[in-house]
């Protein structure tokens, strides 16, 4: 799994040609496709951008739901509107019309981590979305609670902050034996 930190402005030039901040290509290297699978975000105004390989992760995770399932037939969207855009030799993806409309950018593109991918925003419209996410996280007094070493979305992985059978405590939910 790649992993990508921080949040970076670049400008959009007039053939629509990014340069992807070179953190974030450091951490695809090493992937088959030298560039990034993107989509227009179904939940946010922002183009979400992975690896080839963390694609497959999100394939593999569709394929767990019932074969003709509403929920699988909604999410199969995300794969048919990703497009695999490679990287250029100075490291720039030209954002296709529709997705840059979608997020709203124009000339200047906003890279911000997801963790396991990323997301390429509109300052202006990520700046709100960052404002009422602090907003939140501060009147619910929101934590975090730091998973042991090793166990992050390993195979059996319980989720975020679970403690339960197969987990390294093997407590239940409740935290009894």
């Amino acid at each position: 799994m790649a992993l990508f930190l921080g949040s970076y402005a670049n400008k959009v030039d007039r053939k629509g040609r990014v340069s992807v901040p070179a953190q974030f290509r450091a951490a695809l290297a090493g992937q088959v496709f030298n560039g990034i699978v993107a989509f227009p975000s179904f939940k946010e105004p922002a183009i979400e951008a992975f690896s080839e390989s963390d694609m497959a992760r999100l394939a593999e995770s569709l394929e767990q739901l019932d074969q003709f399932s509403q929920e699988r037939e909604d999410l199969s969207l995300i794969f048919a509107d990703s497009l695999q855009i490679g990287f250029d030799g100075e490291g720039r993806v030209v954002l296709p019309q529709a997705f840059a409309d979608h997020a709203g950018i124009t000339d200047t593109a906003l890279f911000v981590s997801a963790v396991d991918h990323f997301q390429i925003w509109s300052p202006d419209t990520y700046a709100r979305k960052k404002n009422g996410a602090r907003e939140r996280l501060q009147s619910r007094g929101a934590t975090l609670r730091v998973r042991p070493s090793g166990s992050f979305n390993g195979p059996g992985s319980n989720g975020p902050g679970f403690s339960g059978p197969g987990s390294p405590t093997g407590a239940g939910p409740t935290g009894a034996r």
